[in-house]
């Protein structure tokens, strides 16, 4: 199927890293980049600090909030919002961002990532190499109880890439996102949701974004491999929300 991708244009951007977690560039970098790409809006929304190899220091949210606050009277052409993809984990409020520290962000996304601790890393790591058998049933369950807890318990915008990285019951999670109003991701840098998963989720009155969640500048406001998905899948574009047909 051929695309003609000049029929769509991205209008914001709120999957965006940089060099405060592990980005290839600076919040002034990808605010550039967003503006070259003709974007309204843009998110920088780096790791949450639990992560073990490349989560924001709790100590740089001040910081990345000051920065974005002095580029938002530079880049009037852009807005220009902090956030931060907090991972899910299986303890306290399912997150590793404290409700205490929600204050600093203008939103949350949150996903379910490799190396933290309190998520069941280990097992869903050995699990997708095919080295953990008969426990993908109970990783099944695991998986989506801690995610429905977070969505549930918190107040979160996007649901980063679900279905990545281990076993989810992506019904079960698009209830949810309908019930919080929660956008399900559909990622140009993940393989998630796919083109069967966005059938899945499309039953309920869910939205949902794509995201390119760049870790280069060079990608902010890539959204061609969401959009392939999403028409693959049969699903409307007036539901995503960022998407606009030109």
């Amino acid at each position: 199927m051929e695309i003609n991708f000049d029929k769509y244009k991205m209008i914001f951007d709120y999957h965006t890293h940089t060099t405060f977690s592990h980005g290839k560039g600076s919040i002034e970098d990808n605010v550039k980049a967003a503006i070259d790409a003709g974007l309204s809006e843009l998110a920088i929304t780096d790791h949450g600090p639990g992560h073990l190899t490349y989560g924001v220091k709790r100590t740089d949210f001040p910081v990345m909030r000051a920065e974005i606050d002095r580029l938002n009277e530079v880049y009037p052409q852009v807005k220009i919002y902090l956030g931060v993809e907090a991972n899910i984990i299986s303890v306290g409020n399912y997150l590793d961002v404290s409700p205490d520290e929600m204050d600093c962000f203008d939103f949350i996304l949150a996903g379910y990532h490799y190396g933290i601790p309190r998520g069941y890393c280990v097992s869903n790591w050995l699990d997708a190499h095919g080295l953990l058998p008969f426990f993908g049933s109970d990783l099944l369950v695991k998986n989506t109880d801690m995610t429905l807890k977070a969505l549930y318990e918190n107040d979160i915008k996007i649901l980063t890439h679900p279905g990545d990285k281990g076993r989810f019951d992506i019904d079960d999670i698009a209830k949810a996102c309908a019930d919080t109003d929660t956008l399900m991701e559909i990622s140009t840098w993940h393989d998630h949701l796919t083109v069967e998963e966005i059938k899945i989720a499309a039953k309920y009155d869910v939205k949902f974004v794509i995201s390119s969640d760049a870790h280069t500048p060079d990608r902010v406001g890539s959204f061609h491999g969401g959009i392939e998905r999403a028409i693959e899948a049969g699903l409307d574009i007036e539901r995503i929300v960022n998407i606009r047909e030109v």
